[in-house]
């Protein structure tokens, strides 16, 4: 079955599906068991990770049988699966829960990401907010829009051009080597002020709603990113690799600068990176 934007519903209410019954019972709830570290104590699965994953999975299989699926937690477990994502008929990327140490810790900042690739192009990106219970969604052409609790459909946008020293933004430090992590890091201050969710799916709402301007990201998994990029493209923002090339759902490396337009992504390229 191919896919059309008709289904982005369907997607949607997967996402809240898996956090009700998988993610949200389990909040401020997990035992010892419940939390395995990853790569670093910083790098958590829990039990709402792997379980909204398969919910999450076996509802696409179910209409989507022929569709490659990309979960972030079975390509923990297999990195293989990652392999042809760029070249697929149709593709799924899936975040079960983006901001698991948050979520881990009791703070309810996370989300649920899913991407819709269809032949290297991300054509649909949702972000569900299981504590607002509300969804960030784009369809390639589409524009973005936050469809709210209530029912009620929002256009979002990113916010107006400014100087970097009237911008808000957050450098992604921890996935940088040195001496770039020290130079991101001590250039930062040349903008107004920062913040650091430790959740790409809220960071992207914020730039993608107008409330922030900027976020470097080094470590790129498609599922922390292609669902983002797509909802803050749509919503009038720029964004490309460190050097300057487009980000597409087959890199996992390179950085990605994220801005307001193209002339402020110049600016902070140039800004943040000096010497």
């Amino acid at each position: 079955m191919t896919f059309d934007d008709t289904a982005i519903d369907w997607l949607a209410g997967i996402l809240a599906e898996a956090a009700q019954a998988e993610i949200m019972p389990r909040f401020r709830r997990l035992g010892d068991g419940d939390i395995r570290q990853k790569t670093s104590a910083a790098d958590l699965v829990t039990e709402a990770d792997v379980n909204a994953e398969r919910l999450i999975t076996a509802r696409l299989r179910e209409r989507y049988p022929s569709a490659m699926m990309v979960g972030e937690e079975a390509c923990s477990e297999n990195p293989a699966l990652l392999d042809g994502l760029g070249d697929a008929e149709l593709a799924f990327t899936i975040d079960p829960v983006d901001g698991t140490f948050n979520f881990a810790s009791g703070v309810p900042l996370f989300g649920v990401m899913l991407a819709v690739v269809v032949r290297g192009e991300t054509v649909a990106g949702i972000i569900h907010d299981p504590v607002g219970k509300d969804w960030l969604i784009a369809a390639r052409g589409a524009g973005s829009h936050i469809r709210h609790a209530h029912g009620t459909l929002e256009k979002v946008h990113v916010a107006a051009p400014v100087p970097i020293s009237q911008m808000t933004g957050a450098i992604s430090w921890q996935y940088l080597d040195e001496p770039e992590r020290s130079r991101l890091a001590r250039n930062q201050t040349k903008a107004l002020s920062q913040f650091a969710y430790r959740c790409a799916a809220h960071e992207y709402r914020l730039l993608a709603s107008g409330h922030a301007h900027f976020i470097v990201y080094n470590k790129l998994m498609p599922w922390d990113h292609l669902p983002g990029v797509l909802i803050h493209q749509e919503a009038g923002g720029h964004a490309a690799r460190i050097d300057g090339s487009a980000y597409l759902p087959s890199h996992v490396d390179g950085g990605l600068l994220v801005a307001p337009d193209q002339d402020s992504w110049q600016e902070l390229r140039r800004e943040l990176w000096a010497q």
